[in-house]
């Protein structure tokens, strides 16, 4: 993998359940480290928006060409906002993996989508249909599901764009600038 290659990290901002809107944040990192802009959209709190628009966001900057891969925080934003990532991979041909750092309670997502939604085995198909794998960090590894790259790549991209701890850096900053966008300041860990 080349270095210095551009990763766009995505995040959301904390946000209620009573919210209509929530900030999104995609953070363009040149690996491993240096911050080379920043992008904003809004998505619907438990909508059904956050693909389109992600995707609006992405190919409406003039940083498009040079992102080579997204990084997004889980696979859904605000709240039940699933991204359908292989919708943002076809859309943008590039190579887009989600992590987290726990492993979801699936059943516990399937009985919150299934009460309150009508659409909930499609929600819940989209969150369950690329199986989550484990890679090695420095400290606690963490779990990621992936389209676009082979899995030695997404676990290389990991590794070249974790500079502490165990989130990547585009993700860890998307969360910082999200969560100062919308508070005032960041707190909390991404």
């Amino acid at each position: 993998m080349k270095p210095h290659l551009r990763v766009l990290g995505v995040d959301d901002s904390p946000f209620m359940f009573g919210d209509g809107r929530s900030l999104v944040v995609g953070a363009l990192i040149r690996v491993p480290s240096y911050l080379e802009a920043v992008m904003k959209t809004e998505v619907t709190v438990d909508g059904d928006d956050g693909t389109d628009r992600l995707i609006g966001m992405i190919s409406g900057s003039r940083y498009k060409e040079q992102i080579k891969a997204i990084m997004l925080d889980g696979v859904a934003l605000a709240g039940f906002n699933i991204i359908d990532i292989a919708a943002v991979h076809e859309s943008l041909g590039l190579p887009v993996l989600t992590v987290t750092r726990d492993p979801p309670d699936f059943e516990s997502i399937r009985s919150a989508l299934e009460k309150h939604f009508d659409d909930w085995r499609e929600r819940f198909e989209m969150v369950t249909k690329y199986p989550l794998r484990r890679i090695s960090t420095s400290g606690k590894p963490i779990l990621a599901a992936g389209i676009g790259l082979e899995w030695h790549e997404f676990k290389e991209l990991v590794s070249l764009s974790t500079v502490r701890g165990v989130v990547p850096e585009p993700i860890r900053v998307a969360h910082l600038v999200a969560a100062a966008m919308a508070k005032g300041e960041s707190r909390g860990r991404s």
